[in-house]
């Protein structure tokens, strides 16, 4: 095989979902959106759902279909995006539950499939997705009269504990909902962490369930391997790769590996990373290209006959550290081409 091995920790994921559900004394979901984060929903759905969870979150309701498929009829299916033009059919044959965002997606609602389950998602300065506390005064009493199941906000700012926004959030949420008699939920992973008075009646853990931060505690669930394709001696003067932006100081062995930006490794870490064989690091050397990067294997005892990208030793918010992002992208980048194997759980 040329292609890489991404290998997912099934029993890392369900440890990572109840470490997060002991942190709190109400009900824990799991999202699961963006095809759980990259690593494959069918399967960690169905392991989260074996861990002890009811209740799902997806981005939207085209997800929700195959979530649906994966889980049957019984967990609870909540759709961010809300009731949008087009998802009625999807909605009530595969009985999802919008998070409705604005009056005129309640309006369609229940025009469209009465008595059918929704929750609200409301807007506490995030300034992204719902509703805004005028809209909610105008609304509330018609919504929470209909079949609510939750009365979602999101914080922006829960992975800096901190930070102010995190009480100003809170301080809205509780001015827009203190009172009513439908399940609240503002916590997400960070939101969790932040402690008790940010839980109310569900948390949603997203990055933490998958071993990201905020979550330091977390166990890794997604192992990368990428397979070594050629060996060649680099003599010094010699140079590697697109725009020759690295020039061998000494007699090198280099390796070729099977993986590029079109892997989800993005170009910026040319030059700026390394790979790992066991215990022993190797840099990457010369421009990350479409399928293929470079590694300096002179050190190492043996060439080996592949390198790991993830590992105990490198997680994925190591490498969005080196790429200037976050490890939600790294996640939600592995490519496609990836062979996806899974243990445990």
């Amino acid at each position: 095989m040329s292609t890489g091995f991404l290998n997912i920790d099934l029993t890392a994921l369900a440890h990572n979902w109840q470490a997060l559900d002991a942190m709190t004394s109400v009900e824990t979901a799991a999202v699961v959106k963006a095809d759980a984060y990259g690593l494959g929903v069918d399967k960690v759905a169905r392991a989260l759902a074996r861990a002890g969870a009811k209740t799902f979150f997806v981005a939207v309701a085209e997800e929700g279909v195959k979530l649906r498929q994966a889980l049957g009829p019984n967990p609870a299916i909540c759709v961010f995006s809300g009731h949008m033009r087009g998802d009625t059919d999807m909605i009530g044959d595969m009985g999802l539950t919008p998070m409705i965002n604005t009056v005129g997606q309640l309006t369609r609602h229940l025009e469209s499939l009465p008595g059918h389950p929704f929750g609200i998602q409301l807007d506490t300065g995030m300034n992204r997705l719902g509703m805004e506390i005028d809209d909610w005064a105008s609304v509330a009493e018609i919504a929470l009269g209909q079949n609510c199941q939750l009365v979602m906000s999101h914080l922006a700012c829960a992975d800096e504990p901190d930070h102010p926004m995190n009480r100003q959030q809170l301080d809205q949420f509780h001015l827009m909902t203190d009172g009513i008699d439908v399940p609240r939920s503002l916590a997400q992973t960070g939101g969790i962490l932040l402690g008790p008075e940010y839980h109310f009646d569900l948390t949603r853990p997203g990055v933490g369930l998958y071993g990201g931060l905020p979550f330091a505690d977390a166990q890794p669930v997604a192992h990368l391997d990428l397979p070594v394709i050629q060996l060649r001696d680099v003599a010094p003067g010699e140079t590697v790769g697109y725009g020759n932006t690295w020039t061998a100081e000494r007699p090198t062995k280099l390796v070729t590996v099977a993986a590029g930006y079109a892997d989800g490794v993005h170009r910026i870490l040319s030059n700026n990373l390394q790979l790992w064989h066991g215990a022993h690091p190797v840099p990457i050397v010369g421009r990350v290209s479409m399928d293929l990067i470079t590694v300096d294997v002179t050190d190492l005892d043996e060439v080996p006959g592949s390198l790991s990208l993830l590992s105990a030793n490198q997680t994925v918010d190591h490498i969005a550290d080196r790429a200037g992002t976050i490890g939600y992208e790294v996640l939600t980048s592995l490519g496609a081409r990836y062979q996806r194997r899974y243990s445990g759980g």
